[in-house]
């Protein structure tokens, strides 16, 4: 069988990128990277559920990706995380934000960028597995409290 490479590394070694020591990046570096990590597989996810017209793709995908959703599904993992992935999403969380979502509140916005920064952390150190285990979990909470 052979061996799956990562996306991550795929990309550095397509782009010559060196790797770096990403407990130097800030919070907010995280975020920005996890944001799109978390919108890829919510995504993905509507995607795969079928074919559909992009504006029904859109709306389906927005009900997970907004700050509230997200602030939602990190309070149903906080007994999920490990110390360190705890550590992450609390430096995430506690960043100075330079804006606020529309439609959330400061402790939604703030929660789910403690959420994106920790996506953005176990995708840069290659822990995908990890990140999608969490979202799965979110992802059913959020589902449940929906039912």
């Amino acid at each position: 069988m052979e061996e799956s490479i990562s996306l991550l590394s795929q990309i550095k070694m397509s782009f010559g990128l060196k790797e770096v020591d990403i407990r130097t990046y800030s919070p907010l570096t995280l975020a920005y990277i996890g944001d799109g990590i978390y919108e890829l597989v919510v995504r993905t996810i509507v995607v795969q559920m079928g074919n559909a017209p992009v504006n029904k793709l859109n709306k389906k995908t927005i009900q997970y990706v907004k700050a509230p959703a997200q602030a939602q599904i990190a309070q149903g993992l906080l007994e999920e995380f490990t110390p360190e992935e705890l550590a992450v999403y609390k430096r995430g969380k506690n960043a100075k934000p330079y804006s606020v979502a529309k439609n959330a509140t400061l402790g939604e916005y703030k929660s789910a960028t403690g959420l994106e920064a920790l996506m953005g952390y176990l995708y840069l150190t290659d822990q995908m597995e990890r990140a999608l285990a969490l979202m799965k979990i979110g992802l059913h909470k959020i589902e449940e409290k929906e039912a």
